[in-house]
Protein backbone atom coordinates (compact mmCIF):
# COMPACT_ATOMS: atom_id res chain seq x y z
CA UNK A 1 0.00 0.00 0.00
CA UNK A 2 1.39 3.40 -0.95
CA UNK A 3 0.90 6.67 0.83
CA UNK A 4 -0.91 8.10 -2.21
CA UNK A 5 -3.56 5.38 -2.03
CA UNK A 6 -5.01 6.91 1.15
CA UNK A 7 -4.43 10.62 0.41
CA UNK A 8 -4.48 11.46 -3.32
CA UNK A 9 -8.02 11.65 -4.63
CA UNK A 10 -9.42 11.99 -1.09
CA UNK A 11 -11.13 14.90 0.65
CA UNK A 12 -9.71 15.18 4.16
CA UNK A 13 -10.94 17.22 7.11
CA UNK A 14 -8.14 18.83 9.12
CA UNK A 15 -9.37 20.23 12.43
CA UNK A 16 -7.39 23.10 13.91
CA UNK A 17 -5.62 23.66 10.61
CA UNK A 18 -4.87 27.32 11.31
CA UNK A 19 -2.72 26.39 14.30
CA UNK A 20 0.95 25.54 14.36
CA UNK A 21 1.10 21.83 13.47
CA UNK A 22 -2.17 21.87 11.55
CA UNK A 23 -1.04 24.63 9.18
CA UNK A 24 2.28 22.88 8.56
CA UNK A 25 0.42 19.65 7.80
CA UNK A 26 -1.93 21.35 5.34
CA UNK A 27 0.94 22.91 3.41
CA UNK A 28 2.85 19.60 3.59
CA UNK A 29 0.01 17.59 2.04
CA UNK A 30 -0.69 20.17 -0.65
CA UNK A 31 2.98 20.09 -1.66
CA UNK A 32 3.20 16.31 -1.81
CA UNK A 33 -0.25 15.24 -3.02
CA UNK A 34 -1.64 17.00 -6.09
CA UNK A 35 -4.89 15.02 -5.94
CA UNK A 36 -5.84 15.84 -2.35
CA UNK A 37 -8.61 18.23 -1.24
CA UNK A 38 -8.41 19.64 2.30
CA UNK A 39 -11.10 21.20 4.46
CA UNK A 40 -9.70 23.20 7.36
CA UNK A 41 -12.18 23.54 10.24
CA UNK A 42 -10.88 26.05 12.77
CA UNK A 43 -12.57 28.19 15.40
CA UNK A 44 -9.73 30.74 15.21
CA UNK A 45 -9.15 31.02 18.92
CA UNK A 46 -6.16 33.06 20.09
CA UNK A 47 -3.66 30.53 18.65
CA UNK A 48 -5.43 30.05 15.30
CA UNK A 49 -3.82 32.28 12.70
CA UNK A 50 -4.81 32.42 9.05
CA UNK A 51 -1.53 34.21 8.31
CA UNK A 52 -0.02 30.71 8.62
CA UNK A 53 -1.85 29.73 5.43
CA UNK A 54 -1.65 32.84 3.23
CA UNK A 55 0.46 30.99 0.68
CA UNK A 56 -2.24 28.36 0.08
CA UNK A 57 -5.50 30.23 0.76
CA UNK A 58 -6.24 30.55 -2.97
CA UNK A 59 -5.34 26.95 -3.80
CA UNK A 60 -8.50 25.33 -5.27
CA UNK A 61 -7.68 22.16 -3.32
CA UNK A 62 -7.98 24.03 0.00
CA UNK A 63 -11.17 25.13 1.76
CA UNK A 64 -11.45 27.01 5.04
CA UNK A 65 -14.50 26.67 7.30
CA UNK A 66 -14.70 28.99 10.31
CA UNK A 67 -16.37 26.82 12.90
CA UNK A 68 -16.17 24.92 16.18
CA UNK A 69 -15.59 21.17 16.51
CA UNK A 70 -18.25 21.28 19.24
CA UNK A 71 -20.89 22.37 16.71
CA UNK A 72 -22.62 19.13 15.67
CA UNK A 73 -24.36 20.65 12.64
CA UNK A 74 -21.13 22.00 11.16
CA UNK A 75 -19.23 18.79 11.92
CA UNK A 76 -21.86 16.52 10.41
CA UNK A 77 -22.09 18.56 7.21
CA UNK A 78 -18.32 18.39 6.68
CA UNK A 79 -18.07 14.70 7.57
CA UNK A 80 -20.64 13.93 4.86
CA UNK A 81 -18.12 15.25 2.30
CA UNK A 82 -14.84 13.68 3.42
CA UNK A 83 -13.06 10.34 3.37
CA UNK A 84 -10.62 11.07 6.19
CA UNK A 85 -10.11 13.16 9.32
CA UNK A 86 -6.90 14.41 10.92
CA UNK A 87 -7.86 15.85 14.30
CA UNK A 88 -5.39 18.46 15.57
CA UNK A 89 -7.83 20.93 17.14
CA UNK A 90 -7.20 21.31 20.87
CA UNK A 91 -6.28 23.66 23.65
CA UNK A 92 -2.62 22.75 24.14
CA UNK A 93 -0.73 25.02 26.50
CA UNK A 94 -0.02 23.53 29.93
CA UNK A 95 0.33 26.89 31.69
CA UNK A 96 -3.07 28.04 30.50
CA UNK A 97 -4.63 24.75 31.63
CA UNK A 98 -3.30 25.36 35.14
CA UNK A 99 -4.82 28.84 35.20
CA UNK A 100 -8.19 27.73 33.78
CA UNK A 101 -8.84 24.08 32.90
CA UNK A 102 -12.46 24.43 31.81
CA UNK A 103 -11.88 25.27 28.15
CA UNK A 104 -9.46 22.36 27.86
CA UNK A 105 -12.12 19.89 28.97
CA UNK A 106 -14.72 21.43 26.66
CA UNK A 107 -12.49 21.55 23.58
CA UNK A 108 -10.18 18.58 24.01
CA UNK A 109 -12.66 16.08 25.47
CA UNK A 110 -16.13 17.27 24.48
CA UNK A 111 -15.00 18.52 21.08
CA UNK A 112 -13.42 15.15 20.33
CA UNK A 113 -16.63 13.47 21.50
CA UNK A 114 -18.71 15.50 19.03
CA UNK A 115 -16.40 14.52 16.18
CA UNK A 116 -16.42 10.84 17.10
CA UNK A 117 -20.13 10.66 17.75
CA UNK A 118 -20.85 12.38 14.45
CA UNK A 119 -18.48 9.97 12.72
CA UNK A 120 -20.88 7.12 13.46
CA UNK A 121 -23.18 8.56 10.78
CA UNK A 122 -20.38 9.11 8.24
CA UNK A 123 -19.65 5.68 6.70
CA UNK A 124 -17.55 7.16 3.86
CA UNK A 125 -14.81 8.18 6.32
CA UNK A 126 -11.93 5.71 5.97
CA UNK A 127 -9.70 6.97 8.79
CA UNK A 128 -9.85 9.21 11.84
CA UNK A 129 -6.35 10.13 12.99
CA UNK A 130 -6.43 11.47 16.53
CA UNK A 131 -3.47 13.64 17.48
CA UNK A 132 -2.63 13.03 21.13
CA UNK A 133 0.60 13.84 23.04
CA UNK A 134 3.44 12.17 24.94
CA UNK A 135 2.31 14.11 28.02
CA UNK A 136 -0.53 11.63 28.60
CA UNK A 137 2.06 9.20 30.02
CA UNK A 138 3.31 11.61 32.68
CA UNK A 139 6.94 11.84 33.71
CA UNK A 140 9.62 9.13 33.57
CA UNK A 141 13.01 9.24 35.28
CA UNK A 142 14.65 6.69 33.02
CA UNK A 143 13.71 4.34 30.20
CA UNK A 144 11.04 4.97 27.58
CA UNK A 145 7.26 4.84 27.38
CA UNK A 146 5.74 2.24 25.05
CA UNK A 147 2.27 2.60 23.61
CA UNK A 148 0.74 0.06 25.99
CA UNK A 149 2.09 1.71 29.17
CA UNK A 150 -0.47 3.17 31.60
CA UNK A 151 -1.44 6.82 31.17
CA UNK A 152 -0.65 9.01 34.16
CA UNK A 153 -1.14 12.67 33.16
CA UNK A 154 0.07 15.37 35.54
CA UNK A 155 -1.50 18.60 34.21
CA UNK A 156 -5.10 19.49 33.35
CA UNK A 157 -3.97 19.79 29.72
CA UNK A 158 -2.43 16.31 29.70
CA UNK A 159 -5.50 14.90 31.47
CA UNK A 160 -7.84 16.41 28.88
CA UNK A 161 -5.73 14.93 26.09
CA UNK A 162 -5.67 11.55 27.84
CA UNK A 163 -9.45 11.67 28.07
CA UNK A 164 -9.79 12.41 24.36
CA UNK A 165 -7.19 9.74 23.53
CA UNK A 166 -9.07 7.02 25.39
CA UNK A 167 -12.44 8.23 24.12
CA UNK A 168 -11.17 7.85 20.55
CA UNK A 169 -9.98 4.32 21.33
CA UNK A 170 -13.31 3.47 22.98
CA UNK A 171 -15.21 4.57 19.87
CA UNK A 172 -13.03 2.25 17.81
CA UNK A 173 -13.68 -0.71 20.11
CA UNK A 174 -17.38 -0.05 20.67
CA UNK A 175 -18.50 1.24 17.27
CA UNK A 176 -15.73 0.01 14.98
CA UNK A 177 -14.72 3.53 13.94
CA UNK A 178 -11.44 3.72 11.93
CA UNK A 179 -9.44 5.44 14.66
CA UNK A 180 -5.64 5.68 14.78
CA UNK A 181 -3.89 7.55 17.59
CA UNK A 182 -0.57 9.40 17.43
CA UNK A 183 1.33 10.47 20.57
CA UNK A 184 4.09 12.89 19.52
CA UNK A 185 6.78 14.52 21.61
CA UNK A 186 7.32 18.33 21.78
CA UNK A 187 7.02 19.82 18.31
CA UNK A 188 8.91 22.95 17.28
CA UNK A 189 9.46 24.98 14.13
CA UNK A 190 8.31 28.16 12.35
CA UNK A 191 4.88 29.70 12.94
CA UNK A 192 4.53 28.36 16.48
CA UNK A 193 2.52 30.65 18.76
CA UNK A 194 5.00 32.62 20.90
CA UNK A 195 3.73 31.43 24.27
CA UNK A 196 5.45 28.06 23.70
CA UNK A 197 8.99 27.49 24.97
CA UNK A 198 11.21 27.86 21.88
CA UNK A 199 9.33 30.74 20.18
CA UNK A 200 8.84 32.53 23.50
CA UNK A 201 12.52 32.38 24.39
CA UNK A 202 13.58 33.24 20.83
CA UNK A 203 11.36 36.30 20.52
CA UNK A 204 12.16 37.46 24.05
CA UNK A 205 15.89 37.16 23.29
CA UNK A 206 15.53 39.08 20.02
CA UNK A 207 13.92 41.88 22.02
CA UNK A 208 16.55 41.68 24.76
CA UNK A 209 13.90 40.76 27.32
CA UNK A 210 14.12 38.17 30.13
CA UNK A 211 13.76 34.48 29.33
CA UNK A 212 11.62 33.06 32.20
CA UNK A 213 12.94 29.54 32.86
CA UNK A 214 11.05 27.30 35.27
CA UNK A 215 12.85 25.88 38.30
CA UNK A 216 16.49 25.11 37.57
CA UNK A 217 15.89 24.35 33.90
CA UNK A 218 16.69 20.65 34.31
CA UNK A 219 13.41 19.36 32.84
CA UNK A 220 14.05 17.20 29.77
CA UNK A 221 12.01 17.15 26.57
CA UNK A 222 12.38 15.20 23.34
CA UNK A 223 12.21 17.81 20.57
CA UNK A 224 10.52 16.79 17.30
CA UNK A 225 10.80 19.07 14.27
CA UNK A 226 7.34 19.77 12.88
CA UNK A 227 8.17 18.58 9.35
CA UNK A 228 9.19 15.17 10.73
CA UNK A 229 5.90 15.05 12.62
CA UNK A 230 3.98 15.77 9.41
CA UNK A 231 5.76 12.90 7.69
CA UNK A 232 4.74 10.61 10.56
CA UNK A 233 1.10 11.60 10.21
CA UNK A 234 1.24 11.04 6.45
CA UNK A 235 2.75 7.58 6.89
CA UNK A 236 0.34 6.44 9.57
CA UNK A 237 -2.64 7.48 7.44
CA UNK A 238 -1.44 4.99 4.86
CA UNK A 239 0.22 2.19 6.81
CA UNK A 240 -1.07 2.51 10.35
CA UNK A 241 -3.43 -0.10 11.73
CA UNK A 242 -6.88 0.96 12.89
CA UNK A 243 -7.22 0.93 16.67
CA UNK A 244 -3.45 1.24 17.23
CA UNK A 245 -1.40 3.91 19.00
CA UNK A 246 1.92 5.15 17.61
CA UNK A 247 4.52 7.11 19.55
CA UNK A 248 6.37 9.78 17.57
CA UNK A 249 9.67 10.94 19.05
CA UNK A 250 12.95 12.13 17.58
CA UNK A 251 15.34 11.02 20.33
CA UNK A 252 16.44 14.62 20.90
CA UNK A 253 16.40 14.67 24.70
CA UNK A 254 17.64 18.09 25.81
CA UNK A 255 17.37 19.94 29.11
CA UNK A 256 15.42 23.20 29.01
CA UNK A 257 18.42 25.17 30.26
CA UNK A 258 20.50 23.84 27.38
CA UNK A 259 17.86 24.86 24.84
CA UNK A 260 17.68 28.33 26.38
CA UNK A 261 21.45 28.73 26.24
CA UNK A 262 21.59 27.58 22.61
CA UNK A 263 18.94 30.14 21.67
CA UNK A 264 20.94 32.91 23.32
CA UNK A 265 24.11 31.78 21.55
CA UNK A 266 22.40 31.57 18.15
CA UNK A 267 21.19 35.16 18.54
CA UNK A 268 24.47 36.45 20.03
CA UNK A 269 22.59 37.42 23.18
CA UNK A 270 23.99 37.13 26.72
CA UNK A 271 22.95 34.06 28.68
CA UNK A 272 22.25 36.42 31.55
CA UNK A 273 18.86 37.01 29.89
CA UNK A 274 17.86 33.62 31.32
CA UNK A 275 16.04 34.26 34.59
CA UNK A 276 14.88 31.43 36.80
CA UNK A 277 11.28 31.62 38.00
CA UNK A 278 9.32 29.40 40.43
CA UNK A 279 8.68 25.98 38.93
CA UNK A 280 5.37 25.26 37.26
CA UNK A 281 2.83 23.32 39.30
CA UNK A 282 3.00 19.59 38.57
CA UNK A 283 5.93 20.08 36.20
CA UNK A 284 6.94 16.76 34.60
CA UNK A 285 10.69 16.14 34.70
CA UNK A 286 11.19 14.04 31.58
CA UNK A 287 9.30 12.69 28.59
CA UNK A 288 10.78 9.88 26.52
CA UNK A 289 9.15 7.59 23.97
CA UNK A 290 9.83 4.14 22.55
CA UNK A 291 9.07 4.61 18.85
CA UNK A 292 9.87 1.11 17.59
CA UNK A 293 6.32 0.56 16.35
CA UNK A 294 6.42 3.65 14.13
CA UNK A 295 9.94 2.81 12.96
CA UNK A 296 8.65 -0.58 11.82
CA UNK A 297 6.35 1.24 9.38
CA UNK A 298 9.36 2.95 7.80
CA UNK A 299 9.48 6.31 9.59
CA UNK A 300 12.50 7.90 11.19
CA UNK A 301 13.25 11.56 11.95
CA UNK A 302 15.27 13.38 9.32
CA UNK A 303 15.94 16.72 11.02
CA UNK A 304 19.03 17.10 13.19
CA UNK A 305 18.11 19.03 16.33
CA UNK A 306 20.88 21.64 16.27
CA UNK A 307 20.30 22.42 12.60
CA UNK A 308 16.50 22.53 12.99
CA UNK A 309 16.77 24.76 16.05
CA UNK A 310 19.09 27.15 14.22
CA UNK A 311 16.72 27.22 11.26
CA UNK A 312 13.75 27.88 13.55
CA UNK A 313 15.49 30.70 15.41
CA UNK A 314 16.50 32.23 12.08
CA UNK A 315 12.87 32.10 10.91
CA UNK A 316 11.70 34.12 13.92
CA UNK A 317 14.52 36.59 13.41
CA UNK A 318 13.52 37.04 9.75
CA UNK A 319 9.75 37.16 10.36
CA UNK A 320 9.36 39.70 13.15
CA UNK A 321 6.23 41.05 11.49
CA UNK A 322 4.52 37.67 12.09
CA UNK A 323 5.19 37.38 15.81
CA UNK A 324 5.18 41.09 16.72
CA UNK A 325 1.59 41.27 15.53
CA UNK A 326 0.83 38.68 18.19
CA UNK A 327 3.04 39.86 21.03
CA UNK A 328 2.58 43.62 20.62
CA UNK A 329 -1.08 43.79 19.65
CA UNK A 330 -2.66 40.73 21.19
CA UNK A 331 -4.32 41.62 24.48
CA UNK A 332 -4.68 37.91 25.14
CA UNK A 333 -0.95 37.27 24.87
CA UNK A 334 -0.05 40.28 27.00
CA UNK A 335 -2.54 39.32 29.70
CA UNK A 336 -1.30 35.73 29.74
CA UNK A 337 2.36 36.73 29.89
CA UNK A 338 1.78 39.20 32.73
CA UNK A 339 -0.34 36.77 34.75
CA UNK A 340 2.08 33.89 34.35
CA UNK A 341 5.53 35.46 34.48
CA UNK A 342 5.44 38.98 35.92
CA UNK A 343 7.09 39.35 39.34
CA UNK A 344 8.03 35.65 39.38
CA UNK A 345 11.75 36.37 39.26
CA UNK A 346 11.41 38.47 42.38
CA UNK A 347 9.37 35.72 44.05
CA UNK A 348 12.07 33.17 43.25
CA UNK A 349 14.86 35.17 44.85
Amino acid sequence: MTINSQIDGRTILVTGGAGFIGSHFIRFLLRRHPGVHLINLDKLTYAGNLDNLRDVENDPRYEFVHGDIRDREVVREILSRVQGVVHFAAETHVDRSILDAGEFVLTDVYGTFVLLDSLKAAPRVEFFLHFSTDEVYGSRGEGFFAEDDPLNPSSPYAASKAGADRLAYAYHVTYGLPVIILRPSNNFGPNQYPEKFIPLFTTQAIEGRPLPLYGKGTNVRDWLYVEDCCRAVELVISRGKKGEVYNVGAGNEVRNIDVAERICDLLDKPRSLIQFVPDRLGHDRRYALDCAKLHSLGWKPEAKFDEALASTVRWYREHEDWWRKIKDRSADFQAFYRSNYSNKKREAE
